[in-house]
C-alpha cells in the first residue's frame, strides 16, 4: 500500500500498560476524526489485557509483533525501555516506522543502534519526549533568546508504575530535554544528588547542570511527592519567563529600562499594602492554544510518516537526553559513594 494514495496510515501499538493504552485511545481518536490513521491492533504479552484494550478501541489484540508482519505501516513502542531495541529492531526491519517512548533505550550503545537501523532501514524514528509537544512549551519557543539560568520541578504522587528505572530516566529526562532543546548548548559540569527512599532506584533526584554558554539549570525531580507540580521557570537578559506544563500557560516578565532604587523607595515599597508593581517591569501572557501533548505528538509523527520527511524529536534528541540522564545517574552514584550513602 502506498500512503500517497490517500489511504490510512495502519498504526499499532506494541506495549499498552500505564501509557501504552493512551497511545492506543489517542490513535482511535484520530481515526474517529478522520485524521488519515486507521488502528489495526494493539500488542502485549498480556493477553487478556491486550484483549480489553483492543476492545476498547474497536481493534484487533495480537500476542507479539511477528503476527503485525505486512498488517501495519507504523507503530507506539511502549514496552519495558529494556525491550526498545529489540522491539523497534525488528519493526523497523519489517519496513514498520515506529515512534519509541521515553528514554530512548537502557543504553547509549543500544541508542547508537537504533539511530544506525533507522538509517539502515530508511525507516521513520521518533522518540517521545511527549513535553515537546506541550502547548506552553512550544509557546515558549519564539520568546527564548539566550537562556541563563533555569530553576525546574518535576515533582509527583507515588505510583506502582516505571519502577524498573530511575526518577532521573522516568520523570526528569523530560525536563533534560526540554532545557536542552531551548539552550542548545554542550554540557560542560554536572553534579547531582539522588536517593532511593521507597524502591530500589532513585526516587528523589537534584541536579545543576552547567553549559558552555555560561546558563545553569537546576532541575529537581520527584516521583514521592504529596502534590503535583510541574513546572519550569529561566532567566535571560532583561527577562523572565514561566512555564506551567500542567496548566499549559506561559508568563513573560520583561524589563523594559534599567531601574536603581534607593533605600527610602525600597523600604516604601515593601512596606506598601499589597502588591507593588515594579517600574520598568511588564508582563506578557503569550496565546496558547490548548491540546492534549500526546495528541499532537502522534498528529506529528504521523505526518512525518506519511510526508517521508524528519520527524520533529528524531532519535539523535532522546540520544542526547539519554547520555545527560545517564551522566546524571553516574553523578549521583559518585556523590552517595563519597557520602557514605549506602550502596548503588
Amino acid at each position: 500500500m502506498s500512503l500517497h494514495d490517500g489511504s490510512p496510515i495502519r498504526a499499532a501499538v506494541v506495549g499498552v500498560g500505564s501509557f501504552g493504552r493512551n497511545h492506543a485511545r489517542v490513535c482511535h481518536e484520530l481515526q474517529k476524526q478522520g485524521a488519515g490513521v486507521q488502528l489495526v491492533g494493539v500488542v502485549d504479552a498480556d493477553t487478556a489485557l491486550a484483549q480489553e484494550i483492543a476492545r476498547q478501541f474497536d481493534c484487533k489484540a495480537f500476542s507479539n509483533i511477528e503476527e503485525l508482519r505486512g498488517r501495519i505501516d507504523a507503530a507506539s513502542v511502549a514496552v519495558p525501555t529494556v525491550h526498545h531495541l529489540s522491539v523497534a529492531a525488528a519493526l523497523m526491519a519489517s519496513g514498520v516506522d515506529v515512534l519509541i517512548e521515553k528514554p530512548l533505550a537502557s543504553t547509549l550503545a543500544e541508542a547508537d543502534e537504533l539511530i544506525a537501523l533507522a538509517a539502515a532501514n530508511q525507516r521513520i524514528a521518533q522518540v517521545g519526549h511527549l513535553e515537546r509537544f506541550n502547548p506552553a512549551v512550544r509557546a515558549t519557543l519564539p520568546l527564548i533568546t539566550r537562556p541563563m539560568f533555569f530553576e525546574v520541578h518535576r515533582l509527583s504522587v507515588f505510583t506502582p508504575r516505571s519502577l524498573d528505572v530511575d526518577v532521573v530516566l522516568d520523570l526528569m529526562i523530560h525536563d533534560i530535554d526540554v532545557v536542552l532543546s531551548f539552550v542548545k548548548s554542550p554540557v560542560r559540569e554536572i553534579r547531582a544528588v539522588g536517593l532511593p527512599v521507597v524502591s530500589g532506584k532513585v526516587d528523589i533526584a537534584n541536579v545543576r547542570m552547567e553549559f558552555e554558554s555560561g546558563c545553569v539549570a537546576n532541575l529537581t525531580a520527584s516521583r514521592i511527592s504529596t502534590e503535583r507540580v510541574r513546572k519550569l521557570r529561566f532567566f535571560q537578559p532583561q527577562e523572565y519567563i514561566s512555564v506551567d506544563y500542567g496548566r499549559q500557560d506561559v508568563l513573560q516578565f520583561q524589563v523594559k529600562a534599567a531601574q536603581k532604587f534607593s533605600a527610602a523607595q525600597l523600604l516604601a515599597m515593601a512596606t506598601a499594602p499589597g502588591a507593588v508593581p515594579i517600574p520598568g517591569v511588564s508582563m506578557n501572557k503569550p496565546a496558547v492554544t490548548s491540546e492534549e501533548p500526546l495528541h499532537a505528538e502522534l498528529k506529528s509523527f504521523f505526518a512525518a510518516v506519511r510526508s517521508r520527511t524528519r520527524p520533529e524529536i528524531p532519535l539523535e534528541d532522546g540520544r542526547r537526553a539519554l547520555d545527560v540522564a545517564l551522566q546524571i545517574l553516574a553523578a549521583i552514584g559518585e556523590h552517595n559513594r563519597w557520602a557514605k550513602i549506602g550502596a548503588m
